[in-house]
């Protein structure tokens, strides 16, 4: 049996505190690992080896010209969900790396976002089972008036660490 990611083996630590005590600490712990995100103000609201919920308020460090969560927000929040599920999941004799984002932006966010990115049990076992390799993780991002402003395809993929 591979050892768990740093990710997992961290959540799983703080996974029994009070909701609002896991998501804080998970987004902390998270956000510091990733300092852009934590910059951005990306929290978790949910996070395990299936799913991770993500939200990023519509907020001026954030916003576009015309006060809207920025292209680049959207895309981080979106990277930010699907990463978190994938590294619950990825061996930490492993590496995950992005290898592909296509982002179509399909209306105007209107504002606070919501990222629910997934993993099947499949997905889950291709990564414990195969020594590399990538996939796609899907991840739909919604806004306030719960529809979705941009369409995603992130690409994670797997490889082992160099010694």
């Amino acid at each position: 049996m591979s050892k768990p990611s740093l990710l997992r083996t961290a959540v799983d630590r703080v996974r029994l505190l009070p909701a609002p005590l896991f998501r804080q600490a998970v987004t902390r712990m998270f956000n510091f690992q990733v300092p852009f995100a934590g910059t951005a103000g990306v929290r978790f609201d949910e996070l395990s080896e299936t799913r991770s919920v993500l939200v990023l308020q519509n907020r001026r460090k954030v916003q576009n010209h015309i006060g809207g969560v920025h292209a680049a927000a959207m895309a981080l929040l979106a990277e930010t969900a699907t990463g978190a599920v994938f590294g619950m999941n990825v061996p930490a004799s492993h590496l995950l790396l992005i290898k592909s984002m296509n982002i179509r932006y399909v209306r105007r966010a209107q504002g606070d976002l919501r990222a629910v990115a997934t993993l099947s049990a499949e997905q889950r076992l291709r990564i414990l089972s195969e020594p590399k390799g990538d996939l796609l993780v899907p991840v739909t991002v919604t806004d306030e008036s719960g529809e979705q402003p941009i369409e995603c395809e992130m690409i994670w993929a797997w490889t082992p660490k160099k010694k």
